[in-house]
């Protein structure tokens, strides 16, 4: 559904968002991310381009936020790497459909549509919240502790 550059943008700062005033070493969000550090310095210049990020190199360097998690929309990430574009017109250029798009077209905007309307409503400050106090993220350990209280609980 969203682009690979796109889901490392979106890893990145949910990370980043979970801690707010803290730097965070390019190693350390490569290895919480599991993003491949070389692809992740290039994720992270086009987030610091679009302001999203702020960074600062050498010893006890790293990015943060630039804004407010509150302030951080999912589909500022998504824009500032790649894009969710709504079909307006025939995509096979056709002049006889204008804007009348085929069932096909209509349904791929349709999706297009559902996506933004959901991602224009989610802040980086949500996901934190809604993680109940654990990383944002797929993480190993939080599963790990799931299925020990899951164990110790049945």
């Amino acid at each position: 559904m969203f682009s690979q550059t796109t889901e490392y943008a979106l890893r990145a700062m949910s990370l980043l968002a979970y801690y707010p005033n803290e730097l965070v070493p390019t190693p350390d969000l490569a290895e919480k991310t599991q993003v491949p550090a070389n692809y992740l310095a290039k994720v992270l210049q086009q987030l610091a381009q679009a302001n999203l990020i702020t960074g600062r190199r050498g010893v006890g360097g790293g990015y943060k936020l630039a804004k407010p998690a509150e302030s951080i929309k999912l589909v500022d990430v998504i824009r500032a790497v790649g894009t969710i574009n709504r079909i307006s017109t025939c995509p096979l250029g056709l002049a006889n459909h204008g804007t009348n798009l085929c069932a096909l077209h209509r349904c791929m905007d349709s999706a297009a549509k559902a996506i933004l309307d959901v991602v224009e409503g989610v802040t980086l400050a949500d996901l934190v919240e809604d993680s109940g106090g654990a990383r944002p993220l797929c993480d190993p350990n939080m599963t790990a502790a799931l299925s020990i209280t899951i164990g110790k609980s049945g």
